[in-house]
């Protein structure tokens, strides 16, 4: 009699190499035969700090009890390398994931993107400008920055983090043309995968209107778009897991991904 396949998480996967510094990534496999609909993580930090563990491990047990396919991955961080590099590397992964499809069971025409923070800007940006085998079904992005001089202006200071992610010089039109093209909202454009965004109103990180604007922003275009808001959360799922009242996320991600990916 055959075992039934049981579940799987495989850690420290290397994925990518660019210059020479090895990407993992932590890969879950639901049991079954599959293929089954899939989600690449990606972790916040400001840029600047985090891995595939860090941030985001509330996100994987909803996503392994919904039976999805899923993979935690690292990127290059700030300020040793500056903008674009993390988002090659999230296009990397996308590329290894489809390659390595029939390994890991996963349905190459429903990848979904999910991110937070950092990585909601990241999953965002490569929803954006993802074409040929980096173009993706879904996105999911947590309270991701969406449009930087927006940010800045609301914010009143650009910020440490952004100025060594983009290597900026300082305040000026330099700086706001560098973080135009640095800004998922700029490239918005028909025939992007749908978005759902999901922010708390409290946030001090990135303003909440980020996610509505570029929701309208994406309207606008034909693009299906949603904001899902947690009233009164600050930054980070880290501290919303503290607070019963801000989980209703789990189950809307999960039923929206279901919904989108079906």
């Amino acid at each position: 009699m055959a075992l039934p396949v049981m579940a799987e998480l495989k850690k420290d996967i290397e994925f990518a190499k660019p210059g020479g510094a090895s990407l993992l990534l932590n890969a879950y496999v639901p049991e079954g035969k599959g293929p089954f609909p899939t989600v690449i993580i990606v972790h916040g930090g400001g840029w600047e700090n985090g891995t595939r563990t860090s941030y985001v491990p509330p996100l994987f047990d909803p996503l392994s009890n919904a039976g999805f396919a899923w993979f935690s991955i690292d990127y290059r961080l700030a300020p040793l390398h500056r903008f674009p590099a993390q988002a090659e590397d999230v296009d990397a992964a996308i590329r290894w994931v489809r390659k390595h499809a029939k390994e890991y069971k996963v349905d190459t025409k429903r990848i979904a993107l999910m991110g937070e923070s950092a990585g909601g800007h990241l999953v965002s940006w490569a929803g954006v400008r993802g074409k040929g085998d980096t173009k993706v079904a879904a996105v999911v992005s947590f309270y991701g920055v969406h449009d930087f001089n927006a940010r800045s202006r609301t914010m009143g200071e650009i910020g440490k983090n952004v100025t060594q992610l983009l290597d900026l010089k300082g305040p000026g039109p330099e700086a706001e043309e560098k973080m135009r093209l640095a800004s998922p909202i700029t490239f918005v454009h028909k025939g992007m995968p749908p978005f759902l965004m999901i922010h708390g109103t409290a946030d001090k990180a990135v303003p909440y209107e980020q996610s509505p604007q570029m929701c309208a922003k994406m309207k606008e275009a034909g693009v299906r778009c949603e904001v899902f808001t947690v009233e009164g959360a600050p930054h980070g799922i880290g501290p919303w897991e503290k607070n019963p009242a801000f989980q209703k996320y789990k189950e809307k991600m999960v039923e929206w991904l279901r919904q989108t990916l079906k």
